[in-house]
């Protein structure tokens, strides 16, 4: 059987579509159609069911995937483990929110330069970094959001902790203790600094501590964490931070924590690649990496 064909039906098994398949393989949509009809006839047994998006698996199909893909995986390393041997630099391209990205992951993945890989990095919310990951456009995903399907596979990396901040100046209008007793409508006459119109940190840490909805809009929206916790240092008004970001503030006073609730808000950050990629040696370090450094960050 044609290693070829085999290689094209497992691609075609996790995109779930010709069409994806075909952008990842740097094939035509025509040329992969036609290898899985090759095979279906090698085989006499369909194995996908056409839809009006994308491709179903038999259970036939099924069941070539599962025992065809780990020899294709295997393949691969043997065959790029070498290539790493001969070919020098290797260049891995990571995906990631902008803040994450550039304050963790880069720091930890400067170890993998005196090994020969060169950072390529794209900045973007979870579903772009997801759809920039399964169209091939990057080699590792940071992002917020698990995907789903065959396409793609995840490790949990790190959950980080949200925190309510505002400047002194504004933390000083709210007597103590009565955000706890009175609950967020102590908050309604403070300005909200966010990344979105939609308010996503905010109404997160609302729905989570308060059982509640935020009632105001925000007064400044920039779409950089980094932006929002200088805006808020600057007497903008209140904010959700990820404590890994507005710590050394918090300690140099420049910002105030409104509330310590017994259970903070957490959100937790993946790592997504391509199913079969870890069988490159450059994206398993890189994943290797980036899990060992998440071990320490707290």
């Amino acid at each position: 059987m044609d290693l070829a064909l085999l290689r094209t039906f497992v691609a075609v098994h996790r995109a779930g579509s010709f069409t994806r398949a075909a952008a990842l393989l740097g094939l035509s949509q025509p040329a992969v159609t036609s290898q899985i009809r090759t095979l279906e006839r090698q085989l006499g047994r369909p194995l996908f069911l056409r839809q009006a998006r994308g491709v179903t698996p038999t259970t036939i199909g099924d069941e070539l995937a599962h025992r065809a893909a780990p020899h294709l995986d295997a393949l691969v390393e043997i065959t790029e483990s070498g290539l790493d041997e001969e070919a020098g630099a290797r260049t891995l391209h990571l995906a990631g929110p902008p803040e994450f990205t550039a304050v963790r992951a880069l720091p930890a993945l400067t170890a993998l330069l005196p090994q020969g890989v060169s950072l390529r990095v794209s900045f973007g919310t979870a579903e772009e970094t997801l759809d920039g990951l399964a169209a091939g456009h990057h080699d590792l995903a940071i992002t917020t959001a698990r995907p789903r399907g065959g396409l793609l596979t995840a490790t949990a990396l790190c959950d980080e902790e949200h925190v309510l901040v505002a400047s002194p100046r504004w933390a000083a209008r709210i007597a103590p203790g009565l955000l706890r007793r009175k609950g967020p409508a102590v908050l309604q006459e403070l300005p909200v600094v966010e990344v979105h119109e939609s308010l996503p940190l905010v109404s997160r840490y609302w729905a989570a501590v308060f059982d509640a909805r935020p009632a105001a809009m925000g007064t400044v929206v920039a779409p950089d964490l980094r932006a929002v916790q200088q805006a808020v240092v600057a007497g903008a008004g209140l904010a959700v931070l990820p404590r890994y970001l507005c710590e050394d503030a918090l300690e140099r006073g420049e910002v105030v924590a409104l509330l310590d609730p017994p259970v903070p808000p957490l959100r937790t950050y993946f790592l997504a690649v391509r199913s079969g990629t870890l069988a490159l040696a450059h994206i398993a370090r890189a994943q290797e990496w980036l899990l060992r450094a998440a071990a320490d960050w707290s």
